[in-house]
């Protein structure tokens, strides 16, 4: 597939790098030519200098021979000229923007979808992140949430901790704890390299274990690796911007909500159009402000301001003082590792959370859902089974008969609304959902071929 990335940012570098060991041709397109560099010295891609809305640099880059433009510069307005210029001018298929203006996002609809702007597929990362934030809210004490089938399945990433009934036993024995229970261990990390799971493997304190199953017994599993957490009902937020003012929204009808915002005049807006959220002036590392906002009684700390350092010294303090959990908002890939699983509880990558939106609409098989883990080292996928016995090479055949790449684990499959967690002798019937879960994301392209159906294939 020939396609056109315009923006070399984190973005940008980080689809190129899931992308070009794809049998892709990949172009990217960017003003600053140390990103370029950077990126030709790391890849086997091209790289065009010059603004990503111009049809003359559109043109060098490819566009009328490309299969699909995605568009995430920095400027929302380059992006839409540029697919207009893509579909008017090159007649590009596929055209993808990243849209970060609200303004922009409120009229959708009105803009994207009655195709005033040729843009197939919209991607917003602040409502992506606050999505992804309120999921993890939902269940105290997960690490990752992934949702598939519309809600129907969840691949959950939580710490084990001592005191989990499942902690120092097999994984077999999750079968005898709740005999009532379907649920599958895609994959474990232990200091961080994957371990195989297998029904002997031996579950250890602080490993990060990845679990799917039906969405109703997600909280009984994780009874199961630790302590069950209660439900988040004090909760400060750090940052009054689109992340923030929608959090404050969807959790002040449940929750005792206060903001903190350093802007006088933001949080004087903000003050006025939330409802139960109380709104403060000020900085968050001043340690008599939270003194005196009890932050040793708050449940949640969460930060998602635009400066990461910032947010990680806030939480810091936050924990430091007595809050009982902390979740950071960062943008730099470096420190994600540094401050993962240590002394602040969840990291949020928003790159991370664009990605997956990105690659659900880029990879080539009929994905419904792709989600990017573990700082883009792994992926969960959901795709569909096309054909039959005679075309596909899964269709009709137990799961022990699937030639998956290393690494890779089948966890669950929806067929019409039933959920079916995955076993060996499980055999796939035209249409399934199959959810897999692939600890080294290069092997990608091995499970597209695998679920492609061919007229060739016997």
């Amino acid at each position: 597939m020939k396609i056109i990335i315009l923006g070399a940012g984190q973005v940008g570098a980080s689809l190129a790098e899931n992308l070009v060991g794809e049998n892709n041709d990949i172009t990217v397109v960017d003003l600053s030519p140390d990103n370029l560099q950077e990126l030709q010295d790391r890849f086997d891609l091209r790289v065009v200098q010059g603004s990503a809305s111009s049809p003359v640099i559109l043109a060098e880059a490819g566009a009328e021979d490309a299969d699909m433009l995605i568009a995430v510069t920095n400027s929302d307005e380059v992006n839409m000229v540029a697919c207009q210029i893509a579909f008017t001018l090159f007649n590009v298929p596929k055209k993808i923007a990243r849209i970060r203006s609200q303004s922009f996002i409120q009229y959708e609809k009105e803009l994207f979808g009655s195709g005033a702007f040729p843009i197939d597929h919209v991607i917003a990362p602040e409502k992506l992140v606050s999505d992804y934030i309120t999921q993890l809210i939902d269940y105290p004490g997960a690490l990752q949430v992934a949702n598939f089938a519309n809600g129907k399945v969840n691949l959950m990433a939580i710490k084990a901790y001592y005191g989990g009934s499942l902690v120092g036993n097999a994984i077999s024995t999750l079968k005898q704890h709740m005999p009532n229970i379907e649920a599958r261990v895609a994959a474990i990390f232990r200091r961080g390299k994957a371990i195989r799971p297998r029904g002997t493997t031996i579950i250890e304190a602080d490993d990060e274990v990845f679990f799917i199953s039906a969405s109703q017994h997600i909280r009984a599993i994780m009874s199961e690796m630790q302590k069950l957490e209660k439900p988040y009902k004090r909760i400060m937020i750090v940052g009054g911007g689109y992340i923030g003012e929608s959090l404050a929204k969807r959790l002040e009808k449940d929750c005792s909500v206060k903001l903190i915002e350093k802007n006088l005049k933001r949080a004087e807006y903000l003050s006025e159009t939330l409802s139960n959220t109380i709104v403060f002036c000020g900085d968050s590392s001043d340690q008599e402000l939270l003194t005196e906002e009890h932050i040793d009684q708050i449940d949640l700390f969460i930060t998602v301001t635009n400066d990461d350092e910032a947010n990680i010294m806030s939480a810091m303090l936050a924990k430091r003082m007595g809050a009982r959990k902390v979740m950071v908002l960062i943008q730099r890939s470096a420190y994600l590792d540094l401050v993962q699983g240590g002394i602040l509880d969840i990291a949020i990558s928003p790159q991370q959370a664009t990605l997956s939106a990105l690659l659900t609409h880029v990879r080539k098989a009929d994905l419904k859902h792709v989600y990017s883990l573990r700082e883009g080292l792994a992926e969960a996928i959901e795709i569909i089974a096309r054909g039959d016995s005679m075309t596909s090479k899964v269709v009709g055949r137990e799961l022990c008969q699937l030639k998956l790449p290393p690494g890779t684990s089948i966890g669950a499959i929806v067929r019409n609304e039933t959920v079916l967690i995955a076993h060996d002798n499980t055999v796939l019937e035209t249409d399934d959902h199959v959810i897999l879960f692939l600890v080294n994301k290069k092997f990608i392209s091995d499970i597209e071929k695998l679920f492609q159906p061919s007229p060739f294939f016997l």
